[in-house]
């Protein structure tokens, strides 16, 4: 079904562009660059021409199926990165304590804060 819905939004794509390539601009006549252009309650062209309409059922269709497409990939998990895929991390791994030099009974004294003096012991 989406491939079908994908191939038709393709096809109105291609016909969208070239209809709207086909068309001529509302200014393009001679007349027009002076200011002389004639001031019809639907324009200079008339109400409705073929090509204007081919182009509003290519650009209703076009939305139907952008709509349509994104409605169906709505329901899809797909992963689009590895960051997607991995789980997320339950906490940061606790800092790595030094072990005590060989041959010693006793713990190390904990560290001081920076900047203090601790007496020397006789």
């Amino acid at each position: 079904m989406t491939v079908l819905i994908i191939i038709v939004h393709v096809l109105v794509c291609l016909i969208m562009i070239g209809v709207i390539l086909l068309q001529a601009g509302k200014g393009a006549e001679i007349g027009a660059a002076f200011g002389g252009s004639s001031q019809t309650i639907f324009g200079s062209r008339g109400a409705t021409t073929f090509l204007s309409k081919m182009t509003i059922a290519a650009a209703s269709l076009f939305m139907l199926t952008s709509l349509s497409l994104s409605i169906l990939s709505k329901g899809r998990s797909v992963a689009s990165s590895i960051v997607d895929t991995l789980p997320p991390a339950a906490t940061a791994p606790a800092p790595a304590q030094t072990p005590a030099p060989a041959g010693s009974t006793e713990s190390a004294p904990p560290a001081s804060p920076a900047g203090s003096t601790t007496p020397a012991s006789p």
